[in-house]
């Protein structure tokens, strides 16, 4: 690609290993939690297991930015990926022992702020890699490789999961398959150190002060106030994705509960990974096609017309609820989030400045971990055990209509918004 500069390979495979390995441990977590034969899903457990990966990363989200804007992101990234790999032995040990109480809570919620971090970091470094005309398509890239990653990584555990299950009980096996992630993170973190020190920023140093933290993550705040275009297409990817994860919640149970008999949780398993596979595909679809069409229209009207274009397909299941139109919605969900994902990011990196990124996608990911919690606490509320709801998908319509006709108008969300920096 003649676009890039050396160091987007580099970066590409650091995050595409990493996000494999995070379906791996996703996976070896999920069946651990939800798919367990001795442990039934309910929505209460499916919106705890969403929530207590995220919140945390919420709240130490600001530091994050101030680490991102003022240290060696190659330095940060390297290094977490060893600490990440060591939390997970810890994981696998409990899990292997069954444990489900604070101790693996505790070492869950490290290695996912861990890698929330991670990938923070190499997005505020990607426009330091790559030609700025050209940010649509290497996020296209970048984000859509490593969330297809996430679902290969997915298929690998539950396959691992099947091999080690005919010879271990369902909790050693998962803790094994945990075990193998590991290995893939302290990979990932041998990968980093051919990226050189400030090969991913930050380009401009400045001195620490006592002031990091919640006061730097207002003024990454104030900074997108400046950018309102940049601030909408935040908040509007949150709320995209919160309904993501209503919809997954809802999979999740149906898959667990009722298309398949509770009592055989592997097949519930299988059947959410299909499900997976195929919004895997929509994923693949919406990064495809977005750099060619935002050529065509621009990234603003993109993003207005990705959040409604998925809105027809959950009145189908509305009105035809069954697997076949579950599939559908959830296939151009997934297509048109990441076509929301992947525009809105390259947004964002083409309006503020290195200085300020790492704050900002901070910041940024605070935004969308807040909306996935809240996604996953108004499925919980409005799910049954089964899964079977049509207030969730009338919901999930109801939100992106709102946004895109009142948040993302014409008149407050273009590319006349604010110059670019």
């Amino acid at each position: 690609m003649s676009f890039a500069r050396s160091g987007l390979s580099k970066l590409l495979a650091v995050r595409w290993l990493g996000q494999v390995t995070d379906g791996i441990f996703q996976s070896a977590l999920a069946s651990f939690v939800l798919f367990s034969p001795e442990r039934q899903a309910d929505p209460v457990a499916a919106a705890l297991a969403f929530s207590v990966v995220l919140l945390p990363y919420s709240i130490v989200g600001p530091y994050v930015g101030t680490l991102l804007d003022r240290f060696s992101r190659q330095r940060i990234v390297q290094y977490s990926n060893y600490i990440r790999a060591l939390n997970l032995v810890a994981v696998a040990f409990l899990v292997a022992r069954s444990s489900t109480g604070a101790l693996l809570t505790l070492f869950v919620l490290i290695a996912f702020g861990i890698n929330r971090l991670i990938l923070a970091g190499l997005s505020a470094g990607l426009p330091l890699v790559v030609l700025k005309e050209k940010l649509v398509v290497a996020n296209a890239f970048a984000v859509t490789g490593g969330t297809i990653g996430v679902v290969i990584g997915g298929g690998l555990g539950i396959g691992f999961k099947k091999l080690f299950d005919a010879h271990l009980s369902s909790d050693h096996s998962a803790g094994l398959i945990v075990l193998t992630a590991s290995s893939g993170y302290l990979l990932s973190g041998l990968l980093v150190k051919r990226l050189r020190r400030f090969e991913i920023g930050p380009k401009d140093l400045e001195e620490t002060t006592q002031d990091a933290g919640w006061k730097e993550m207002i003024e990454g705040f104030l900074i997108l106030r400046s950018h309102k275009d940049s601030l909408r297409g935040i908040i509007a990817t949150a709320i995209q994705r919160g309904g993501l994860t209503s919809l997954t919640m809802m999979v999740l149970l149906l898959e667990r509960n009722t298309y398949h008999n509770p009592k055989n949780p592997d097949a519930g398993l299988s059947g959410f990974a299909a499900m997976l596979t195929i919004a895997g595909f929509g994923i693949a679809l919406g990064a495809f096609i977005s750099p060619a069409i935002v050529r065509k229209i621009g990234r603003h009207l993109w993003i207005r017309i990705a959040m409604v274009i998925a809105t027809p397909t959950l009145l189908l299941y509305i009105a035809l609820p069954n697997v076949f139109t579950l599939g559908i919605a959830a296939f151009f969900l997934a297509c048109t989030g990441q076509a929301v994902k992947v525009t809105n990011d390259a947004l964002v990196q083409s309006r503020i400045h290195d200085e300020f990124r790492g704050r900002v996608f901070a910041f940024y990911d605070m935004a969308v971990n807040a909306a996935i919690v809240l996604g996953a606490g108004i499925a919980a509320a409005l799910l049954p055990n089964s899964g079977k709801s049509l207030a969730v998908p009338l919901v999930i319509v109801c939100a992106y209509l709102l946004t895109t006709f009142l948040l993302l108008r014409k008149t407050t969300f273009s590319s006349h918004s604010h110059p670019t920096t």
